[in-house]
């Protein structure tokens, strides 16, 4: 399978979900990407693996349309002439938990990092693999509206660690009285790890418990979040880390 050229032919095989990659009935996927070839590359797959499909080609309108539309997920560009891709994620996260996966045209670490610290779900690299695009947005929408992690508690539980409050169904998290606003990945990634209080889950563990797939991210896609929750959380977030292994939230604090 062969990956995005500048003035390519493309032959578009359908990608048929499967038991493990079922594609949500009528998903809409909004792209935001000013080069048409690759936006036109990732439509036709996405198309084909039965995605309803928009697409904008400035950041501005991007947002626009986002919230105007509400799609199921959006693919963002990081270059775009109106509104940057870190802009859009940063207003769009201000009042809204759409996933978002970034597309990036370089192989960056600080593009992936800033990218995820401000609240994007997962991130591409271009040129990408069509399959693995599509993968990786079976995989978030699975778990974006809510989580295996929630429909697992009772909508009443309630998760108390000192002055950190959990409340799981409405997936609302307080330090003291005050509420702190979470990623829904920095969320999932919480609550996954308290649920598992006292073991040490690994990187590898967490992206398959959290994000889906094992293959999809890296290291520092756990790394970024777990900063990100110590951050918000200061002295309250339980989670310790395992150095050579992972991460864990003691079994007592």
């Amino acid at each position: 399978m062969g990956t995005v050229m500048a003035g390519q032919t493309w032959q578009v095989t359908p990608i048929p979900p499967t038991a493990a990659t079922e594609t949500p009935d009528n998903a809409h996927i909004l792209i935001v990407e000013d080069e048409a070839n690759i936006a036109s590359f990732a439509r036709m797959y996405l198309e084909a693996a039965g995605f309803r499909v928009s697409h904008a080609d400035r950041g501005d309108t991007g947002l626009a349309m986002a919230q105007q539309h509400q799609p199921d997920l959006i693919l963002l560009d990081l270059m775009l002439p109106g509104l940057d891709g870190y802009e859009v994620t940063r207003r769009l996260r201000g009042d809204d938990a759409t996933p978002i996966i970034m597309l990036t045209a370089r192989d960056d670490a600080v593009d992936k990092v800033v990218g995820l610290e401000l609240g994007a779900d997962d991130y591409v690299t271009k040129p990408f693999n069509p399959r693995e695009l599509v993968a990786r947005v079976r995989a978030v929408l699975r778990r974006a509206d809510s989580s295996a992690i929630s429909k697992s508690q009772p909508r009443d539980t309630i998760i108390q660690i000192d002055d950190l409050r959990i409340e799981v169904g409405g997936r609302e998290v307080f330090v003291g009285d005050k509420r702190v606003a979470l990623t829904p990945k920095e969320f999932d990634l919480l609550v996954a790890l308290i649920e598992n209080r006292g073991i040490v889950l690994s990187r590898e563990q967490l992206l398959e418990q959290v994000w889906g797939f094992t293959f999809l991210g890296d290291s520092r896609t756990i790394d970024v979040h777990v900063r990100q929750l110590r951050r918000k959380l200061n002295s309250s977030c339980p989670i310790q880390t395992v150095w050579g292994t992972g991460y864990k939230v003691p079994a007592k604090r």
